[in-house]
């Protein structure tokens, strides 16, 4: 039973610990987007378009994580900020996709590359071996919880 015990105390410390290394280097990341006047969802659809290209209103909150009536008050914003331009799809025009302007090019080329070396030095204590294998066990934990929460649902 003692083991069992030590084994459930762990369990509860490495969440502990997860979550509060967690915390601290998103609190790194929040920081730096809030110094160009963005929020984290304005930056992680700058950055999706930036790197991904146009991409479909309905599609762009999937893969940032935000509910479609989000995602619609993020384009306006940073529409407003002429930073995102909607485009009809030739193809079907009931597709809206968003693509970046030049001015919204402009800047995320210019803050990426600083963006970059904040999160560079927040995990700058482990060295290459230590962040490989956190990767790997970050990984292995992830898919883990995943696959069990979806078999209980």
């Amino acid at each position: 039973m003692k083991d069992r015990t030590s084994h459930d105390e762990l369990s509860l410390e490495l969440f502990i610990v997860l979550a509060r290394a967690y915390n601290s280097v998103v609190a790194h990341s929040i920081r730096d987007i809030q110094s160009y006047g963005l929020n984290s969802t304005e930056f992680g659809v700058l950055d999706l378009l930036f790197h991904k290209g146009p991409q479909p209103l309905q599609k762009i909150g999937e893969k940032v994580l935000i509910s479609s009536g989000n995602i619609t008050y993020v384009a306006d914003k940073l529409q407003n900020k002429n930073l995102l331009v909607r485009k009809a799809s030739p193809e079907d025009r009931r597709v809206i996709f968003a693509d970046l302007t030049e001015e919204g090019r402009t800047l995320f080329e210019s803050i990426f590359p600083k963006h970059e070396r904040v999160l560079v030095d927040a995990v700058s204590e482990l060295d290459m071996d230590e962040k490989k294998q956190a990767v790997e066990l970050l990984r292995k934990l992830g898919l883990s919880a995943e696959n069990k929460f979806k078999s209980k649902a």
